[in-house]
C-alpha cells in the first residue's frame, strides 16, 4: 500500500533522512521506532506532504505522492495524527471530529469513531481543550479516522500518557486494523509498539538500521539493549 524508496528529506539545508526504504501493507500495523531526533516525525511529515522530499519516491496504492499538498494526500487515503495532537482547542469534540471528515464526499461516520472510543460519547459537546491528555489523544485519532483513510499514521501516541491508558489506546488500534485500516505508528514505548505491530523498523540518525517481523526485533540484541534496557 505505502511504499517509500530511497527517501531523503529534511528542513532547508539540514538533511534528516537518508535513503530510507519502508513499506506498509493492506490492513497491517507497522511500528517505526527509534531515539529522539532519529527522524521519525520527519518521515511522517514527508509522507503527508508537510515537507518537501529531497530525493527518492513515496507512492501509495501504486501512485506517486511526491509533490502533493497535505490535503491532496488526505484525499488519496492517508490521515496523519501529529505529535502533540493539534486539536482545535476552542471547538467541541464533535466539531473536531467533523473537521476530520472534510475530504469525504459521502458524509461522515461519527458513530464508528465513538464505537472505537466510547469515552468520547459523553464529551461530544465539551471543548476539546478541556479534555484530559488521554481523551485528547483519543479525539485526535478519531478525527483522523473520520476521513475514512486506508492508512492512518500516528506520531508519538503515548506522549504524556500513563501506561494503562496507552495499553487501552493500543488495543483500540488493533480493532482499527481489523476493520481494514493500515497503521504506521511512531511510538516511544518500543515494547508496546512492537507487540501490537506485524512488522517494525528501527530508525537511527536518519537511516533504517533494522527491520523485520516484530517478534524478531523484540529478540534482537541491539533493540533489547538500546530500547528495552535489557543487556
Amino acid at each position: 500500500m505505502l511504499e517509500i524508496s530511497q527517501l531523503s528529506a529534511g528542513y532547508g539545508q539540514v538533511e534528516v533522512l537518508w535513503e530510507v526504504d519502508l513499506e506498509v501493507g493492506d490492513g497491517e500495523i507497522v511500528a517505526l521506532v527509534g531515539s529522539n531526533g532519529a527522524g521519525k516525525t520527519t518521515l511522517l511529515r514527508a509522507v503527508s506532504g508537510m515537507i518537501a522530499t529531497g530525493a527518492g519516491e513515496v507512492s501509495f496504492d501504486g501512485e506517486s505522492l511526491t509533490g502533493l499538498r497535505p490535503e491532496q494526500v488526505v484525499k488519496r487515503g492517508i490521515a496523519h495524527v501529529p505529535e502533540g495532537r493539534h486539536l482545535f482547542a476552542g471547538l467541541t469534540v464533535k466539531e473536531n471530529l467533523m473537521a476530520g471528515a472534510f475530504a469525504r464526499r459521502n458524509g461522515s461516520d461519527v458513530e464508528r469513531a465513538l464505537e472505537l472510543f466510547p469515552h468520547l460519547r459523553d464529551r461530544l459537546s465539551q471543548v476539546a481543550g478541556s479534555l484530559s491528555g488521554g481523551e485528547q489523544q483519543m479525539c485526535a485519532i478519531a478525527r483522523g479516522l473520520m476521513s475514512a483513510p486506508k492508512l492512518l499514521m500516528i506520531d508519538e501516541l503515548s506522549l504524556g500518557l500513563g501506561p494503562k491508558l496507552v495499553e487501552e489506546i493500543l488495543d483500540r488500534l488493533t480493532a482499527v486494523a481489523q476493520q481494514g485500516t493500515a497503521l504506521l505508528v511512531v511510538e516511544q514505548d518500543v515494547d508496546a509498539a512492537l507487540r501490537i505491530a506485524n512488522r517494525g523498523y528501527v530508525l537511527e540518525t536518519g537511516r533504517i538500521a533494522l527491520s523485520g517481523e516484530s517478534a524478531e526485533l523484540l529478540e534482537e540484541p541491539r533493540v533489547r539493549e538500546a530500547y528495552l534496557g535489557i543487556a
